[in-house]
């Protein structure tokens, strides 16, 4: 079994986001809000864990709390999902509203395709978990 990779993150008086280590070695990452300050220090955070990415691995946003996603958010996170490390990445993104989705995939369609992350939007954690467990050579 190898050994978790340590998670960085510490939590900020300011920051609307949490984030924990998952069993297989990714990270659940839980929106509460997207202010400026949220998005600054994720936008620093993702950036830091892509630069150390040595290998396969699963994240789990749940933005189901997050109402609406602003363009300065959508503009950050293509630009974290076009930095050649996502294309190691399998991110499932749970949602709880349409105009959410509908932002993130306005996120993978402005990615470098050659890239990005392998993404999938949910409305149901059970069934995002599921696509998670997948194999990761099965996409």
């Amino acid at each position: 079994m190898t050994e978790s990779k340590p998670l960085n993150w510490s939590p900020a008086a300011d920051v609307g986001y949490s984030v924990i280590r998952r069993g297989d070695g990714g990270m659940t990452l839980t929106f509460t809000d997207l202010s400026d300050a949220t998005l600054k220090h994720w936008h620093e955070f993702a950036l830091e864990h892509l630069l150390e990415a040595d290998r396969r691995t699963r994240n789990l946003y749940d933005l189901r709390a997050v109402k609406q996603i602003p363009e300065k958010a959508v503009r950050m996170a293509v630009d974290a999902n076009s930095d050649p490390s996502a294309r190691n990445i399998r991110v499932a993104v749970v949602v709880a509203d349409q105009s959410v989705a509908d932002a993130v995939r306005n996120v993978a369609a402005g990615s470098l395709p050659e890239a990005a992350s392998a993404m999938k939007i949910f409305t149901d954690i059970n069934q995002a978990e599921a696509w998670l467990a997948r194999p990761l050579d099965q996409i």
